[in-house]
């Protein structure tokens, strides 16, 4: 519990209401949410009712969904009117889809017909959509409107929108027309046409866009926010810039988590039990470990050659964590050039001969740096019993693995996204699971060439 934590709940239990306000009067929303987490049930319910009327929307907005369902949990039916008139719809969506049904179907009841009907068409859009994280709530100009016009309409509606610097020129049937800043609004004569000043090449995004494909935008083209259309060009929304924040840390977190083999979850570590983390972990070391078990049964297939060179043993775990780690590296830098459109389906060819000529020169670097080690410190300082022959199929190994996986690490992520699965899958584990079987493959076949093992 942090100093200022600790002072709000000495002032709650002495009841000096006059002091919280004032304390919680000169802070930012999102410190108060944060500030209120570190409280219990009776306390926050106590702490939140002493919000300002005006702010509280807001800070609920910004609390930990546990949070959120412990205060809708004890709040009226009074309270929670205010609270869902005071959410921005998207927020409202948001909310509505991390609560329990019982508590949705209560919500739903505080809200108007009208907004119950816009959350509704929201939520029926594709999770991880552009129609998911939009907002409805943006200002829509028409092109015959001069400028003192549109201030006027902005100045009536612009209270209750999410943004009022980016306007979008819609027609009677709601197409999408053009874009405006209030910047150009401000810079122009009050007897201007909106039509005259809008840009009409707009950067648009459709409902069924992917989310990360809207992020993308963001990034290209400096945006602030984004407007979306339907199949008719007609525009339901926009999305704004905090919401691509909250976008990119989900998709970033998620790519983590598949390059990790943990099914990906939206709800934070604490809120996330026991159970429910053994379920999303499990599944994925039993099919690693099974797949893994190849490795095993390639050992055992060379148990003769092993026991004829029993040095070669000493440096399989060598091989297979250089494998692996070489590998990954590809791989990590494929998922994130295809998160970033630098790298495309297209260019498998290309990077793979790209990541060819890196494994060379990384083979070849490292080989001759194992050799000097085991010639070195093996043999002379050590008097370990690896012959000169030996450490040549150490080398090449080594050589040879390095440029496999990198050829595996990079091609593997671009063939999933060519069938459909999600690159990220295919980086870590899986990627260093396959690299150890090959490694082993080579430096057991090798052995068996170069020094004549039975």
């Amino acid at each position: 519990m942090t100093e200022k934590s600790e002072a709000l709940v000495l002032l709650l239990e002495k009841r000096r209401f006059e002091h919280v306000r004032a304390m919680v009067a000169e802070m930012n929303a999102v410190d108060i949410a944060e500030l209120l987490e570190d409280l219990d049930d009776g306390q926050l319910l106590l702490a939140y009712r002493l919000l300002p009327k005006e702010m509280a929307a807001e800070i609920f907005s910004y609390m930990a969904g546990d949070t959120q369902e412990k205060l809708l949990g004890v709040l009226t039916n009074q309270e929670l009117a205010a609270v869902m008139d005071g959410l921005y719809l998207d927020d409202a969506a948001d909310l509505l889809e991390e609560m329990p049904a019982n508590v949705v179907k209560r919500l739903l009841q505080m809200t108007s017909p009208e907004d119950r009907r816009r959350l509704n068409q929201l939520l029926k859009y594709p999770d991880g959509s552009a129609g998911g994280v939009l907002t409805t709530e943006f200002v829509d100009l028409k092109a015959a409107m001069t400028v003192a016009e549109a201030f006027q309409y902005i100045r009536e509606c612009g209270p209750d929108k999410e943004t009022i610097y980016t306007c979008y020129v819609i027609d009677r049937n709601r197409r999408l027309e053009g874009v405006i800043t209030v910047k150009e609004l401000l810079l122009a004569s009050g007897e201007q046409l909106v039509g005259d000043l809008m840009e009409e090449h707009v950067i648009s995004a459709v409902t069924t866009d992917d989310q990360e494909t809207v992020a993308q935008l963001f990034a290209k083209y400096d945006l602030m926010a984004l407007p979306v259309v339907d199949s008719e060009n007609r525009l339901v929304g926009i999305i704004t810039v905090d919401d691509v924040v909250d976008i990119l840390q989900q998709e970033a977190t998620e790519d983590m988590e598949k390059m990790a083999a943990i099914t990906p979850t939206e709800k934070p570590y604490w809120r996330v039990g026991v159970w429910e983390t053994f379920k999303t972990r499990f599944p994925w070391l039993l099919l690693l470990m099974v797949s893994a078990t190849f490795t095993g049964m390639i050992i055992t297939s060379f148990e003769e050659a092993l026991s004829a060179s029993v040095a070669l043993t000493a440096f399989i775990p060598m091989l297979m964590d250089t494998g692996g780690n070489t590998g990954s590296q590809a791989s990590v830098t494929v998922v994130r050039g295809l998160a970033l459109g630098d790298i495309r389906v297209r260019d498998i060819l290309r990077v793979m001969f790209k990541e060819l000529r890196v494994g060379v020169l990384c083979g070849v670097c490292l080989s001759a740096a194992m050799f000097a080690k085991i010639l070195l410190i093996d043999r002379l300082l050590l008097g370990g019993p690896v012959t000169v022959m030996e450490a040549v199929v150490v080398c090449v190994t080594l050589l040879a693995t390095i440029v496999c996986a990198k050829l595996v690490g990079c091609s593997l992520p671009l063939i999933a996204k060519k069938i459909g699965f999600d690159p990220a899958v295919m980086a870590g584990p899986f990627i260093t699971t396959a690299v150890d079987a090959i490694s082993l493959l080579v430096y057991f076949r090798m052995a068996t060439v170069l020094l004549h093992l039975t």
